[in-house]
């Protein structure tokens, strides 16, 4: 899926990202923090959800931020976002499984399969693939 590097919200998860990188995760975080308090719209929500998901200490945390960027995605009129639905649905399915809710963990893990029709087909999206087909081996 192809993002404004125009849009604010996109700038300040990408310069967040870098800190990533450099293995800055506290300033990464208060950009991504900074992206959710600045989001004006379904898509900047969702992105700026997806982001302070990834630096939540606690399994529980981490569901509901991914769950809410999923939620956002899902209100988004564009075919584009179901490329980014698989990689909601494996980080929902993880969290779940790892809260040993196995039967939910499962659900999201077959969703996620579901829409791995609207993935590329590059390293990325191989990684997203695999990701699901070992999530369903350890839950079935």
């Amino acid at each position: 899926m192809q993002f404004d590097t125009n849009n604010k919200i996109v700038q300040l998860c990408g310069r967040g990202m870098m800190f990533e990188g450099e293995g800055k995760k506290e300033e990464a975080f208060k950009l991504f923090l900074q992206a959710w308090n600045e989001a004006t719209d379904d898509f900047e929500r969702f992105i700026a959800a997806h982001y302070v998901a990834r630096h939540q200490e606690s399994i529980t945390d981490k569901l509901k931020w991914d769950e809410a960027s999923l939620n956002f995605a899902l209100k988004i009129e564009d075919d584009n976002i179901k490329a980014t639905l698989p990689s909601l649905y494996l980080n929902i399915g993880k969290c779940n499984e790892d809260l040993n809710n196995i039967e939910k963990a499962k659900e999201n893990y077959e969703l996620a399969l579901s829409f791995t029709i609207h993935l590329a087909h590059d390293g990325y999206s191989n990684m997203i693939r695999a990701g699901i087909k070992k999530g369903l081996e350890r839950v079935t």
